[in-house]
């Protein structure tokens, strides 16, 4: 099943006092570790709802492969608010959701693969007998959740719905580490000592030079999706001179074209993928998802007595 993420990444970080996703967990922030999570359990379609500080957060996320959604309403909003927002743009796109706010960075990617592959509509990890993030629903839910009131937010708006809870038992003390008080973060922190290793594969094909990677990857898709090279660009905080650019430099290396522009009409100019570009596209994803899975199955074989 086709499987996608939701952040939400709104809000305005007032107990913490603090912006929230930018503060660092080691090397990395919060923001970032919440997606190199999600990556490494497979996930490659990632939409982030913003709002709060929403451009100094898109670009420093912008070479992450991030679909980037704004609630502009985020002061005078709710975080189920920002939800819709994310689930109004994936209902058609993808089978399942896993999704989180962005203040719950400690999550495993082992935890995602077990919600993933319970087979539930709707799942939620457990430790030590208390729920925690990520969520999982089908995309089956999307239509109830996006038609609730909205009374109890998200939970209860999966309360309200016509699927039960699946609790699904993890031992991942990361699915209840959140960062919502200054208190709340140094605890996390402690417990980021005990980070886990993983392997975290960046698949780039190169002739003599760079020729097809995830980044130009994502920019085909949201120009699929959208049908505009400049609303592409805009969903990954590329300007629209760049994304041509990325796609002349591939269509010179490969001698066929990948975009098929029409001109004019009422509602402007479109852009869609030819046959070969979508053929290109889904190829690489194929491939990438292989090596990702070859990745963590070949791990323990030559690192889990040397870096347990």
């Amino acid at each position: 099943m086709q499987a996608a993420a939701l952040i939400v990444a709104a809000g305005l970080s007032s107990r913490m006092g603090q912006f929230k996703p930018m503060l660092n967990i080691g090397s990395i922030s919060v923001a970032q570790r919440v997606v190199a999570s999600l990556h490494q359990a497979g996930i490659t379609k990632i939409v982030m709802v913003t709002g709060c500080n929403a451009t100094m957060l898109e670009r420093h996320l912008a070479g992450n492969g991030i679909i980037f959604l704004r609630n502009e309403q985020y002061a005078t909003t709710q975080m189920f608010d920002s939800v819709k927002i994310g689930l109004e743009y994936l209902q058609d796109k993808c089978d399942q959701i896993v999704f989180t706010p962005v203040d719950v960075p400690l999550f495993t990617a082992a935890t995602v693969r077990a919600l993933l592959d319970a087979g539930e509509p709707l799942a939620c990890p457990v430790y030590e007998n208390q729920q925690g993030h990520p969520i999982l629903f089908s995309a089956g839910l999307i239509p109830q959740i996006l038609g609730d009131s909205g009374e109890g937010g998200l939970r209860g708006a999966l309360d309200r719905c016509s699927a039960t809870m699946a609790l699904i038992p993890v031992d991942d003390p990361g699915t209840l580490q959140d960062a919502d008080t200054p208190e709340d973060f140094s605890a996390l922190l402690d417990y980021h000592n005990a980070q886990l290793l993983r392997p975290v594969l960046h698949v780039s094909l190169y002739r003599e030079k760079l020729f097809f990677d995830s980044k130009m990857a994502m920019l085909l898709m949201l120009v699929d999706e959208t049908k505009s090279v400049r609303a592409a660009g805009q969903r990954m905080q590329l300007s629209y001179s760049s994304c041509w650019n990325m796609i002349h430099t591939l269509e010179s290396q490969l001698n066929y074209t990948l975009i098929a522009r029409s001109q004019g009409g009422a509602g402007g100019s479109t852009s869609v993928l030819t046959p070969q570009g979508r053929q290109l596209l889904e190829r690489f994803s194929q491939y990438e998802q292989r090596l990702r899975e070859l990745a963590e199955e070949l791990y323990p074989s030559y690192f889990g007595e040397l870096l347990p």
